[in-house]
């Protein structure tokens, strides 16, 4: 007998902030409360022009952090200053839905975030002006994943918060209740 498994957040969403939600902004279906569509981690990595096993060292880490296989972004335009050529490797990025997105939000805010020196919550200006966060972390060695021994260069990344609401107040009250940890004013 198999038994499907469900994340802890992906529950909480489904028991309490969807109603909260439903109740907060006075929606007529449940079809209209804003919920994660998915999570991107991006990372760009500079020198990449010179040394292209950063690249693939980004690539690994942010296997390690996801769970999931994260590809190389390629370059869109020469750019001569910086001895860029169109189509070069220069970061990675991978994209999580569904359960794998829950399971990595959830290891995001209980166990990275208080990793943080220093932390008294993300701040709430990362918003779009259409419903989407980006939080921007300075280090990956927050994540457990990460083998502090094997890091050869210390960089941060990019997580994008891709949601179905309309407004950032929306995707605000989604995030907070869902247990990302805004700072208060």
């Amino acid at each position: 007998m198999t038994t499907n498994y469900i994340p802890r957040l992906k529950n909480e969403y489904d028991d309490s902030v969807s109603n909260s939600l439903m109740n907060e902004f006075n929606y007529k279906s449940t079809m209209q409360v804003p919920r994660i569509i998915k999570i991107i981690l991006s990372r760009g990595v500079g020198a990449a022009v010179a040394d292209k096993k950063l690249v693939d060292q980004a690539v690994d880490e942010l296997t390690l952090i996801s769970g999931q296989k994260a590809v190389p972004t390629l370059s869109k335009k020469d750019v001569a200053s910086f001895k860029l050529r169109k189509g070069m490797p220069i970061g990675a990025k991978v994209t999580l839905r569904g359960n794998k997105m829950f399971e990595f939000l959830d290891r995001l805010i209980s166990i990275a975030l208080p990793r943080v020196r220093d932390f008294h919550g993300i701040k709430p200006s990362g918003f779009d002006g259409r419903g989407n966060y980006t939080l921007g972390i300075t280090e990956q060695i927050i994540f457990p994943e990460i083998d502090i021994d094997k890091v050869n260069k210390i960089s941060g990344m990019d997580i994008t918060f891709v949601t179905s609401a309309s407004t950032d107040n929306e995707a605000k009250s989604l995030l907070s209740l869902i247990g990302l940890p805004f700072k208060k004013k």
